[in-house]
């Protein structure tokens, strides 16, 4: 990915911002200017909360091309709390099994290296365990 792209996809990738169409008030993610409900112009920003439940899980061990020394790494359908499914690696799992409606968080990771020679790190969300119940 190239570096600029990567900046424009930065609020995205770091805080779960999609769009609430105003609409039908459904919430978008990730954002696509038109809401797929409705077919209306959907460019209202929604900052999500990062909360959610595991819909369903993998686990990967031959991981894609650039992943490699991540595997073996599980990788969760996770449904927010405000309705959308996202796609996302689980991480800080330690020993714990991972369950269908498991309570999960959304934290800031490293996904990558891209260009270990000038020092690109890609980061972005997964998401752990819930910690605690109190939000």
């Amino acid at each position: 990915m190239e570096i600029p792209r990567h900046w424009r996809l930065k609020q995205q990738r770091y805080a779960l911002v999609g769009e609430v169409c105003p609409h039908c008030n459904e919430k978008i993610f990730p954002p696509r200017d038109v809401c797929p409900y409705c077919g209306n112009e959907a460019k209202t920003q929604f900052t999500f909360s990062g909360r959610g439940t595991v819909y369903s899980f993998t686990t990967l061990t031959e991981a894609p091309a650039g992943f490699e020394h991540a595997a073996p790494y599980t990788v969760a359908l996770v449904k927010l709390e405000e309705g959308p499914v996202v796609t996302a690696q689980l991480t800080d799992l330690g020993d714990r099994p991972v369950e269908i409606g498991m309570p999960v968080e959304m934290v800031t990771r490293k996904i990558r290296a891209e260009d270990e020679a000038r020092g690109v790190i890609i980061y972005g969300y997964k998401f752990r365990p819930v910690l605690s119940e109190a939000h």
